[in-house]
């Protein structure tokens, strides 16, 4: 899975769930939630204050990337 901005949070969550440290390290607790889950990476960086690019990376190195 390769990962941009716009790629939605539900679906990296659902292909890999030891991703969520990643989002719970920015803020991000409400994973669960359904908001959140449709919510880009782009978009929840944006509200949370964390660099985009950066989150982008350190997933993309996650999946391999």
């Amino acid at each position: 899975m390769t990962i941009t901005k716009d790629t939605i949070i539900g679906d990296i969550l659902d292909a890999d769930r030891g991703t969520a440290p990643y989002f719970l390290d920015m803020g991000m607790h409400c994973l669960g939630c359904p908001a959140s889950r449709g919510e880009s990476v782009g978009e929840a960086c944006a509200v949370h204050g964390v660099d985009a690019g950066a989150l982008v990376a350190q997933l993309n190195g996650h999946f391999g990337n």
